[in-house]
C-alpha cells in the first residue's frame, strides 16, 4: 500500500505538471494579437483529485510496554467476530490437534485430536450441534462397552446433546469466547518484549514469557490495522508447541451431516445402555 505521504507528493507532482503547461500556454498566447473586440481567455485546466490512502493503524512497539502490547492484542481477539485456530497445543499428557473455525453467531466447524484418547469432529450452526468422535476416542470413553459404542456408532454423528452438562465442555470448543481466554492466560504472568518479524505473510513483534516451570512461551501480534494476535507457541520443553490464529472476521460457513448419518443423543444413550 502506498503511504499517506508518497500519495500526496504525487498529487502535487500532478498539479505542478499542469501548472507549467498552463504557463506554457499562456506565455504563446500573450505573444499573438487578440482579435478586435474579443478578449482571450485560457480555458480552464482541470486537475485531477488524488483518492485519500486509508490510514493504516501501526502497533508502537517503541512506546508501548510489553503489557500494554499484551492487552492491545486481548482487546482485538475479544472484539473479533469470527476466527480459525490452527494447530497443536502443549497439555500434559501430550500435544492436542485442532483445526476449528468459529464465529459470534454460533457457527462452528472443526477437529480436535487429544493424545491417547481418539479425535472428534464438531459443527454448529448455532441452533444444533453435531459431534462424530473416532473409534478410539470412543474406546477411550466408552468404559467396558467402548469397543461395541465404537463399532456402533461408527461414522455417525450424534445430535440433541446441548442440554446436557456433561457435554458442556465439548460445546465450549465451538464458543469464540474460548480463543480470548486461551490468550489472557496467567494474568499475574509479566511478559517481556521480543523482536519484529513476519508471520504467514503479516507483519508480528513478538513477546516473551516464561511458565511456571521456567519454560518460554511467544505471544506474536499484528501490527499493524488490527492488532490480532497471529500465533501463540511453546519454544522450550518437552511439550513444544504453537496455534496459528487466522481468518478474522471472515464468514464462517458450515455444512451440516445429512440426516440419515446423525443419531439423537437420547436414543444414543438407550442404545449404549442396551450394548
Amino acid at each position: 500500500m502506498l503511504s499517506k505521504r508518497l500519495v500526496s507528493t504525487a498529487a502535487i507532482c500532478l498539479l505542478l505538471g499542469a501548472g507549467t503547461a498552463a504557463c506554457g500556454d499562456n506565455k504563446d498566447s500573450n505573444t499573438a494579437a487578440a482579435p478586435a473586440g474579443t478578449t482571450a481567455a485560457a480555458a480552464p485546466t482541470p486537475t485531477a483529485t488524488p483518492t485519500p490512502t486509508p490510514t493504516v493503524a501501526k502497533l508502537d512497539t517503541d512506546t508501548l510496554t510489553a503489557k500494554q502490547i499484551e492487552q492491545k492484542a486481548q482487546d482485538a481477539i475479544s472484539a473479533a467476530t469470527s476466527l480459525k485456530m490452527t494447530g497443536k497445543i502443549p497439555s500434559d499428557d501430550g500435544v492436542i490437534n485442532m483445526n476449528m473455525a468459529m464465529d459470534t453467531k454460533g457457527n462452528c466447524q472443526g477437529n480436535m485430536a487429544m493424545p491417547g484418547m481418539g479425535s472428534f469432529e464438531i459443527i454448529s450452526d448455532g441452533k444444533q450441534s453435531f459431534l462424530k468422535p473416532d473409534a478410539q476416542f470412543w474406546k477411550t470413553f466408552g468404559g467396558p462397552k467402548g469397543d461395541a459404542v465404537a463399532e456402533l456408532f461408527k461414522g455417525r454423528y450424534l445430535t440433541g446433546f446441548d442440554g446436557d452438562p456433561q457435554m458442556k465442555p465439548m460445546l465450549d470448543f465451538c464458543k469464540l469466547t474460548w480463543a480470548s481466554e486461551m490468550l489472557a492466560g496467567d494474568k499475574g504472568s509479566t511478559p517481556t518484549k521480543g523482536t519484529a518479524g513476519t508471520i504467514n505473510g503479516i507483519k508480528t513483534f513478538s513477546l516473551k514469557e516464561k511458565d511456571e516451570k521456567g519454560e518460554e512461551m511467544l505471544l506474536h501480534v499484528a501490527t499493524e490495522g488490527k492488532f490480532y494476535p497471529v500465533r501463540m507457541e511453546k519454544t522450550t520443553g518437552s511439550d513444544k508447541g504453537q496455534i496459528d490464529f487466522t481468518d478474522f472476521d471472515k464468514p464462517v460457513t458450515v455444512q451440516l451431516p445429512s440426516p440419515d448419518n446423525v443419531i439423537d443423543y437420547t436414543k444414543f444413550q438407550a442404545k449404549v445402555k442396551s450394548a
